[in-house]
């Protein structure tokens, strides 16, 4: 395996595309040694929020199906267990690192990782194909993967960074980078904005896209000036 041969390959699956108002539904993680497979983790999480339809066409989880799953919070430590110190792997890794270090940084944990990109690798080398997407990238290797789910991605995404070492491998352009993203810890919702939101949500007999007593006060503040600005007092 030319690269790097001691790292994990993360990969989620989340109810959107933003690290602050998103949260994550899935995780598939893939411990790698001396360049071989030799263990895997993955869990459904419950994100205490309303998954979108589009989301759940796009990864085939349902809403059923996380009621029952373990919370964030209750799962980190499962996580930062299987992850050690190792660095990240992933198809846009720091999509993925920045997700975790909201989770982590909320619950007061230190998480700093170096990562390695397999598309910022693509897209410097693959001129054979134009989209650098892992479905697109594993379809012209002819990588076996099933989309939209988190250990399947994680475990294409170990066989595209082995093919792009075989083909393009280059001593700097597949070295692990640190994995930069700035987030601060963020405060729990209110007393009085719990009071504030259920009082504006009844009064408008509007739905709440997640569980109140989970937001953060900005999650609070922004859905509460959403509701202001759209329905009045």
């Amino acid at each position: 395996m030319k690269g790097l041969e001691n790292f994990v390959c993360v990969d989620l699956e989340t109810t959107g595309l933003n690290p602050k108002t998103d949260r994550i539904i899935e995780i598939g993680m893939v411990r790698v040694r001396e360049g071989k497979i030799v263990d895997q983790f993955s869990s459904l999480i419950n994100p205490r929020q309303q998954l979108e339809e589009r989301i759940e066409q796009i990864t085939g989880i349902t809403q059923k199906e996380l009621e029952n799953q373990p919370l964030q919070k209750e799962i980190l430590p499962q996580i930062l267990e299987f992850l050690e110190e190792d660095v990240l792997l992933g198809h846009r890794v720091l999509f993925d690192y920045s997700f975790l270090k909201r989770a982590f940084t909320n619950e007061k944990i230190p998480f700093e990782r170096k990562g390695i990109d397999t598309l910022k690798i693509a897209r410097k080398v693959v001129r054979d194909c134009e989209s650098k997407s892992l479905p697109k990238l594993c379809s012209h290797y002819g990588i076996e993967y099933h989309p939209h789910r988190a250990l399947s991605d994680a475990l294409a995404t170990i066989e595209l960074y082995r093919k792009l070492g075989e083909l393009y491998y280059e001593e700097e352009l597949f070295a692990p980078k640190p994995l930069i993203f700035k987030v601060k810890k963020e405060s729990p919702i209110t007393e009085a904005q719990i009071q504030r939101l259920t009082l504006l949500l009844e009064r408008h007999n509007l739905p709440c896209a997640a569980e109140i007593t989970s937001m953060t006060r900005n999650e609070a503040s922004r859905y509460i000036d959403r509701i202001l600005s759209t329905y009045g007092r």
